[in-house]
């Protein structure tokens, strides 16, 4: 049974009964109480009559804001996949429509050199109410959050003294774990990626794209799909400006290697280590027969020049 309304198990309505008796105290309270409403929590702790009275109630208290820590731990490239970013701005713009003003802070805690690139990409999606409250702490971070949040609900793996019952210094059991995601969600073959450019690369032959980097620490990011076959790809550094270079002439920055990019859409990127003329070459010197169509974007991501500066600094300040 699914444990949802004109769909329960004898077991299932029994619990329901309970937990409707156990919280009556709280009814009163809370927004439209009715069956629907109920069977959720009770879902939600797999109709466990405690654990979701215990869930209820917490509801009984008003919150109007909430402070939050985001661990950047192992933030890296594959986190500034397009896609995934796109879908995640639509989500912080879901939260900015339908719940304004609920958040009081958020702390960055860990943030690497990526950092300031991850942040001006998901900027422009923030209010610049909600930009203000984002603070980015250093070395420091423990003793700062405890200033603003009480120690006992803080885990111990971050400076406070909430375990879980087993001891967990991490508090998994406060997360609430998601499941599968249904295959009628899924929007692989719903969406056709759409490209800036595309270009024909005869057979024995290569292309070459330019982009200059004014300064370190911008990251290159792109797409590509090719059709009929497969398509090298690389990225190199130019070594002489104003004048076209070989692949063998210039500094190699990606290695040259081929992708089936005509059977998956090849995506990337590089966190540029010094400025100058990055090519981007496409190769198909190899294919003495059969020219080949590339479609691709390319996008120079720069770093927030604030936040970049906020990690320069060795030990962040206390935010106000």
């Amino acid at each position: 049974m699914s444990g949802r309304v004109g769909d329960l198990s004898p077991k299932q309505e029994e619990a329901l009964a309970k937990f409707r008796e156990n919280v009556r105290d709280v009814l009163p309270t809370l927004p439209d109480p009715d069956d629907h409403f109920l069977l959720r929590w009770l879902r939600a702790r797999s109709f466990d009559l405690q654990k979701s009275e215990a869930m209820l109630r917490k509801l009984g208290r008003k919150i109007d804001s909430i402070t939050m820590i985001y661990d950047c731990e192992g933030l890296g490239l594959k986190h500034l996949w397009k896609p995934a970013v796109e879908t995640y701005g639509e989500f912080l713009c879901m939260v900015e429509d339908n719940y304004p003003e609920t958040l009081k802070r958020l702390f960055v805690i860990k943030a690497p050199k990526l950092f300031p690139v991850a942040f001006n990409l998901v900027k422009p999606f923030l209010s610049e109410e909600t930009r203000k409250k984002i603070h980015v702490l250093g070395a420091n971070w423990k003793e700062v959050l405890l200033k603003y949040i009480s120690a006992d609900q803080v885990p111990v793996e971050y400076g406070g003294t909430m375990t879980d019952p087993d001891g967990n210094p991490k508090c998994k059991s406060k997360i609430n774990w998601g499941g599968d995601i249904p295959k009628t969600y899924y929007v692989r073959d719903q969406l056709k990626q759409q490209y800036e450019h595309s270009v024909q690369i005869s057979r024995a032959s290569s292309h070459q794209v330019e982009y200059e980097i004014l300064f370190p620490g911008c990251v290159l990011r792109w797409q590509f799909a090719s059709e009929g076959s497969d398509i090298g790809f690389g990225i190199f550094l130019k070594t002489k400006m104003g004048e076209r270079q070989k692949a063998g002439e210039m500094t190699e920055v990606l290695p040259s290697q081929r992708y089936n990019a005509h059977l998956v859409p090849e995506d990337g990127s590089l966190t540029c280590s010094t400025a100058g003329i990055y090519v981007l070459r496409f190769d198909n010197t190899y294919s003495y027969i059969h020219a080949k169509k590339v479609s691709f974007t390319v996008e120079v991501l720069l770093p927030d020049k604030a936040s970049e500066e906020k990690i320069q600094q060795l030990g962040a300040g206390t935010p106000k």
